[in-house]
């Protein structure tokens, strides 16, 4: 049989056991999670930016929305090509090899400015491989010369290059003798709508 003092004892001890458990469970959960405030998107060089998502729309061969982790949709303008206009030769095909080559899937946009519609205005990764320029090579767009000084050095020459190595070879949109560029299509549509006044 256990001595009065032994019970008192082992009493004490367990008392003094619990007391220490509740006091570490205690400080365990009052921790509170640390809250790093939200940093902008990594930046590739000064002034440009990056964001990741879904393409979820196509609109034409040169014009995508992209969805990001928060559900915020982004209307992104192709940097550095032109495309055919939906209703004009080539429209059609140009925004259906878009889509083919990113529509469902997770691309990343670099990019520096907005346009004058709010739209993004960047270069779209797939896999590290840059989908505007396959778009040039395709024979799907134009290198956009009018914007060429926003593109960096290697990307104006690498353009450059695709569109012409697509017109020589009369790749896409280069079948037709003179196909017509887009911003040209575009002043002469809105000349039209003007003199219809």
């Amino acid at each position: 049989m256990s001595s009065p003092n032994q019970f008192k004892l082992r009493r004490t001890a367990t008392f003094v056991w619990l007391i220490a458990c509740a006091l570490a469970f205690g400080v365990c959960c009052s921790k509170q999670p640390e809250h790093k405030p939200q940093s902008p998107p990594p930046t590739v060089e000064a002034g440009t930016q990056t964001l990741t998502g879904r393409v979820v729309s196509v609109a034409d061969g040169d014009t995508i929305t992209v969805l990001d982790s928060t559900d915020t949709q982004h209307r992104i303008r192709l940097e550095g090509i032109d495309a055919p206009e939906s209703h004009q030769a080539f429209g059609s095909r140009s925004k259906q090899n878009l889509s083919e080559m990113i529509f469902g899937k997770d691309v990343t946009v670099v990019y520096q400015k907005t346009d004058q519609y709010g739209r993004l205005v960047g270069k779209i990764l797939l896999d590290g491989r840059d989908v505007n320029l396959e778009q040039v090579k395709a024979g799907m767009a134009w290198h956009y010369k009018e914007y060429e000084r926003e593109q960096t050095p290697e990307d104006r020459e690498l353009y450059a290059k695709a569109e012409d190595e697509a017109r020589a070879a009369r790749r896409g949109l280069w079948v037709d003798a003179d196909p017509i560029e887009p911003s040209q299509f575009r002043r002469e549509q809105r000349q039209e709508r003007q003199s219809r006044r």
